[in-house]
């Protein structure tokens, strides 16, 4: 059921230290080896913060990732700590982030972003239309806009500062920031994590056409960490009516991007407000998702 509870916006936890209000999310200190993560009900598109909150959106977030986590733990390591969230917060603070919360260990992330494409879409798709590859990768001509791929593709990013866009790189770049070693990880288990993803989310009747990984490493080796396979950080489609040629329809932030585009906005801010019904209905997708997938 969704929440009777105004949507949260930015946190306020006054007995913690905030060390970053991200796009999403906003991260606290609590000791020298743990963060507590809030994931808010902010939306943010072409890298721009909206100013409408989307109900429930943090708590879809975060009982999303907290599938994948599980899901996955036979796959690779997770931040997540064994701390209880009423270990660390009152119950008043407690009552605030109910269910957009998590303790996690405090790891230093890798400066890349790993993204993992299964079907030829977005900045793909456009990179695709103007060169033939993506990322630097070759492809077979004649392919259709939202198409699968011959085989899933892994094409990283650079994580951009605030107001700045992300920009793919290609695998030597990776290979000069993180190290050959930790690159190779990094794609193999990318590949590998979505892969098994993604055939249980078809299961479920949801193709995950691409979606963005974030990595740590410790002294025992790679860690995910951060959001897993959400309808923010994913591109979510419908198995049913999928149909390659053009844009299908999603169960994640895509429909907002469609509504922006549709209305000329130059995708720098200030960013527009969102009509109500958009809201309503974004809500609605994001919470369907997480029924798709989780079954909660």
């Amino acid at each position: 059921m969704p929440s009777t509870r105004s949507p949260v916006f930015e946190s306020c936890l006054s007995s913690l230290e905030l060390l970053h209000r991200g796009k999403v999310r906003d991260v606290y200190a609590i000791d020298e080896s743990h963060l507590l993560f809030v994931a808010s009900d902010r939306l943010s598109a072409f890298d721009v913060v909206l100013p409408d909150p989307i109900p429930d959106k943090g708590r879809v977030l975060t009982d999303v990732s907290l599938f994948w986590f599980d899901y996955l733990a036979g796959e690779v390591r997770n931040h997540l700590a064994d701390v209880p969230l009423e270990q660390v917060l009152d119950a008043r603070e407690l009552a605030m982030v109910s269910g957009q919360a998590l303790v996690v260990r405090r790891l230093r992330p890798l400066p890349i972003e790993a993204i993992v494409r299964g079907y030829l879409i977005g900045s793909g798709w456009k990179d695709y239309q103007r060169t033939g590859a993506v990322s630097g990768i070759r492809l077979p001509s004649g392919l259709q806009q939202a198409d699968r791929l011959p085989e899933v593709l892994f094409t990283p990013s650079t994580k951009a500062a605030p107001g700045e866009h992300d920009e793919n790189i290609d695998f030597k770049n990776l290979v000069n920031q993180v190290g050959l070693d930790v690159a190779n990880q990094v794609r193999d288990t990318s590949i590998a994590i979505f892969t098994k993803a993604a055939r249980h989310a078809g299961e479920k009747g949801i193709i995950i056409a691409d979606t963005k990984f974030e990595f740590a490493v410790d002294d025992q080796g790679l860690v995910l960490i951060d959001e897993v396979l959400t309808p923010d950080s994913s591109r979510f489609w419908p198995v049913q009516g999928y149909r390659p040629g053009s844009s299908p329809p999603s169960f994640d932030k895509q429909f907002v991007r469609d509504y922006l585009e549709s209305i000329g906005w130059n995708k720098s801010p200030p960013a527009p407000r969102l009509p109500a019904a958009i809201i309503a209905q974004s809500a609605e997708k994001y919470r369907e998702a997480r029924r798709c997938l989780t079954g909660r």
